[in-house]
């Protein structure tokens, strides 16, 4: 699946195109990696368009660029061998050629399943992971609003914070079933509907004294909502900003930053590419909760590499809970 032209909005059909090639064939110190599932995340959406970011644009007539895990199928080197799982930039496509320089992919232990590498102990496990404890800054007897809550990142990030000993985790979905599922199954405190609910009066109601530490996926009007609230010293960790990505103008605000003054509160954004050295200690806390039960995730399969951009919008409409997996 290549990149066809720019998106002005959501991204559509126009938006990719399915081509053809040969398998490519590895050379000396390569393998060659049979695509089996692709990580789906709201990145890949910015990375689209023509514009200056973190990573440099996906170029015109190039695959669409994104993470995933694989198969060895063939290989020339040391490092993998027939049969290995693998996660890396798999791009959209079926296969792949791995080599052993610095964009090697990483071999996924045994035992491990696609979904948990891919969430828990992949990206957006690593991001919920360093932005609550290393960015945000959590301490005991906090009250924590994450937005996006019922999405791989704030899902995990909403856990963690009643791990390390917060006194209230709020979450923010846009649905009755994804706020009950927060509640009853990750053992958030409450959960908000923005769509159905006044957020800035249901932040009111839920955090008395303010929030501590905000967790915000999506910018915009939620992220306003939540500056409205701060406590004094609050923290706000902003990870993304999903409510703007189709947005082909940035709408004005938020109109409150200047209560970052009157709080004497901190806002700072992150990447979870600076922690890439430090994801081995991530892992290995997160499989410790996973296994006694502490941290759960959900996922949303969609089959099939040619449904690879409807997998994408789902994360723009809301319709998926938990970590969305395209399976070739």
């Amino acid at each position: 699946m290549v990149l066809a032209r720019r998106p002005s909005g959501m991204a559509d059909h126009e938006t990719v195109r399915l081509e053809e090639h040969d398998v490519p064939k590895p050379g000396p110190g390569e393998a060659l990696v049979q695509v089996r599932y692709l990580s789906i995340d709201p990145t890949i959406r910015t990375w689209m368009n023509d514009a200056p970011g973190y990573m440099s644009p996906i170029a015109l007539g190039e695959v669409v660029r994104g993470g995933g895990i694989g198969e060895v199928v063939h290989s020339n080197c040391a490092r993998y061998r027939p049969g290995d799982l693998v996660f890396g930039m798999t791009g959209w496509q079926d296969y792949v050629v791995a080599d052993e320089g610095s964009g090697a992919m990483q071999l996924i232990p045994p035992g491990i399943e696609p979904g948990l590498a891919l969430s828990v102990f992949g990206v957006t496990g690593m991001t919920a992971y360093f932005g609550i404890i290393d960015v945000g800054r959590i301490t005991k007897d906090d009250t924590v609003v994450v937005s996006g809550a019922a999405g791989a990142t704030g899902s995990v990030a909403g856990q963690i914070a009643r791990i390390k000993g917060a006194r209230r985790v709020v979450g923010i979905a846009g649905t009755p079933a994804k706020c009950a599922w927060l509640v009853d199954e990750l053992g958030f405190d409450a959960a908000i509907d923005y769509r159905r609910e006044d957020v800035a009066q249901s932040l009111r109601r839920l955090c008395p004294e303010g929030i501590d530490l905000y967790y915000d996926n999506v910018g915009g009007a939620i992220l306003e909502a939540c500056l409205g609230q701060l406590a004094l010293h609050g923290r706000v960790v902003l990870c993304g900003a999903i409510s703007l990505y189709n947005e082909s103008s940035v709408p004005p605000g938020p109109r409150n930053i200047s209560n970052l003054i009157i709080k004497r509160a901190r806002m700072e954004g992150f990447l979870v590419l600076d922690y890439v050295p430090r994801f081995a200690e991530a892992q290995l806390d997160m499989a410790t909760w996973v296994a006694e039960g502490k941290v759960k995730h959900a996922e949303h399969v969609v089959e099939g590499l040619e449904h690879s951009l409807d997998a994408l919008n789902l994360l723009f409409t809301g319709a998926n809970t938990g970590k969305v997996i395209v399976r070739i």
